[in-house]
């Protein structure tokens, strides 16, 4: 596919002021040359131009915001220049797998004085004697060459740092949840000790009732029993109202 139409698929209905990233890898130029960008992508801040036959970058258009490039597997040997004139704030190149033999082609990168990041594996120029050393020299802006810095410190992954980042999110928001959760088992352990407290004032409360309501039985059967032998004592009476009534009226016979 050439690289026209593959950038015109990869805009996918937005215009090119509203792209941050582009990958164009493995399609085609052809004549060598950047064919579809241009300087309405002013807010691209990723290219990648693997593999598309790349000879020259002279028609590379003028991208302020592009901080990481990647130009691996093309055919550029030089006239370096124009990446300092049209992306100056690069922070990363990958030039892996090109034809750049001699050092003095980069000092063309020089003025990128944001570069921190260089790759040129698989280009001739990294046979040269005392390599990496020439290479730290001529561009003291550079941090990591291949992948690793002048004391073979390997270049942080940054897909890792990202990894990392979200992980530490993932834990802050499992913190927050624990901490709800530990609020709620506060919450529930009072709300079980004040059930517990009304459920031992309630049972005091009930018990109480019980011994009212016992004493409250034995009054209503002393109250019986009084007035049973009240009647008891009424009947009595009485018989021995009559008997002294009958005996009065044998008197009276007689």
């Amino acid at each position: 596919m050439e690289m026209k139409k593959r950038i015109s698929l990869e805009l996918r209905n937005k215009t090119p002021a509203e792209v941050a990233e582009l990958v164009v890898d493995n399609c085609r130029s052809s004549d060598g040359e950047i064919e579809g960008l241009t300087d309405e992508f002013k807010e691209l801040e990723f290219l990648s131009m693997v593999n598309v036959g790349l000879t020259s970058l002279a028609k590379l258009p003028s991208l302020p915001k592009l901080r990481k490039l990647e130009l691996s597997d093309n055919n550029i040997s030089g006239a370096l220049e124009t990446l300092s004139e049209k992306c100056p704030n690069l922070t990363y190149l990958n030039l892996s797998g090109n034809k750049i033999k001699e050092l003095s082609t980069l000092e063309a990168l020089q003025n990128l004085k944001n570069l921190k990041s260089l790759d040129l594996f698989n280009c001739e120029i990294t046979t040269l004697e005392d390599y990496r050393e020439s290479i730290f020299e001529l561009l003291p802006q550079v941090t990591y060459l291949d992948g690793f810095d002048a004391e073979d410190n390997e270049a942080p992954d940054s897909d890792a740092d990202e990894d990392e980042d979200d992980d530490e999110e993932e834990d802050d928001g499992e913190e927050g949840p624990g901490q709800l959760g530990d609020y709620e088992e506060e919450e529930e352990e009072e709300e079980d000790e004040e059930g517990s407290e009304s459920g031992e004032v309630g049972l005091s409360y009930l018990m109480k009732e019980d011994i009212q309501d016992e004493e409250d039985d034995d009054d209503y059967v002393e109250e019986e029993g009084e007035e049973e032998e009240a009647g008891v004592r009424g009947e009595k009476r009485k018989r021995v109202a009559e008997d002294e009534g009958e005996d009065d009226d044998d008197e009276d016979d007689d």
